[in-house]
């Protein structure tokens, strides 16, 4: 992980950075990013804005404000954007681990945000590292978006509910996760909810979705194991994930069935990336239906 300071943002020139880093991390065309002086006004007025800093340069940083559900205060985390050249060197998951110390510290207990379920690598952070439950799949939530990592396919969500002050969380932020060899047991006990092949460019393609069965105690559900190398080389196979994985969830919502985990799992000496589910979705997450139309 490079040498990195993180801190709230402070002065207009580096809101203004965050606008960059939206638009580089996004690939945003004709959307428009949060802008700066509306960042200074969340960050002035209850909400909290963290950057990433190598040296002076902004690399990374999130945003959240105070959200109400008509029953208690969260956190609503609407965005956690990192530099094309800083991904996959932990500074999203540093990010994260700062916001919860800031929530702490503001009095409160719970964030939620939402990510597209097709995002491997955002499944991974969100659910398999942060500890987070997805309580909630949202169709087309956005509405179209005109950016380089959602063009094409209908802007679909999972919710998220991140209990900060839960046994699951702090043990995953302690790293304690299940082993690869764990992982590669429930998979191979687990009843397959999307069964998938490979397609012309060797990428995998879904087939057929298969319901929750009521004999079972656990069950897989496959996403692209890179949605980046599928939009490049399949683009034609998008559209049909997304059908595929959004019907895989409703059925599976509609049966008591919730994800309770993510991992990446060999198959046959291949890397595929499967969400983990269990009969009932986990209780100390949310009360509220797992589906919104």
């Amino acid at each position: 992980m490079p040498e990195l300071q993180t801190r709230k943002l402070r002065t207009p020139e580096e809101f203004r950075m965050a606008e960059e880093v939206q638009v580089k991390a996004w690939g945003m065309r004709s959307e428009h990013p949060v802008p700066a002086s509306l960042q200074r006004a969340i960050q002035d007025n209850g909400g909290l804005i963290l950057g990433a800093f190598h040296d002076i340069h902004l690399v990374g940083f999130n945003l959240a404000f105070v959200a109400w559900d008509g029953q208690e205060l969260y956190y609503w985390s609407h965005m956690n954007a990192v530099l094309p050249e800083y991904q996959n060197h932990g500074v999203g998951l540093r990010l994260k681990k700062a916001q919860r110390e800031e929530v702490v510290k503001a009095g409160l207990s719970k964030v939620r945000w939402t990510f597209d379920p097709l995002v491997a690598k955002n499944a991974n952070l969100n659910v398999r590292k942060l500890g987070a439950y997805p309580d909630r799949y949202m169709h087309h939530y956005y509405g179209a978006m005109d950016t380089e990592q959602t063009g094409g396919i209908p802007t679909d969500r999972v919710r998220v509910t991140w209990l900060l002050n839960s046994p699951h969380v702090e043990e995953r932020l302690q790293g304690k996760i299940p082993s690869k060899e764990e992982d590669q047991e429930r998979h191979g006990a687990s009843q397959v909810l999307l069964t998938t092949d490979l397609g012309e460019a060797g990428l995998r393609i879904p087939r057929e979705v298969h319901e929750p069965e009521s004999d079972k105690t656990s069950a897989v559900l496959e996403v692209p194991f890179d949605l980046s190398a599928l939009r490049e080389h399949q683009p034609q196979d998008l559209k049909g994930w997304r059908q595929a994985t959004r019907e895989a969830f409703r059925a599976a919502h509609d049966l008591g069935w919730g994800v309770d985990d993510f991992a990446i799992v060999n198959v046959d000496h291949e890397r595929r990336a499967f969400y983990f589910l269990a009969p009932r979705p986990p209780e100390s997450a949310t009360s509220e239906p797992s589906v919104a139309p």
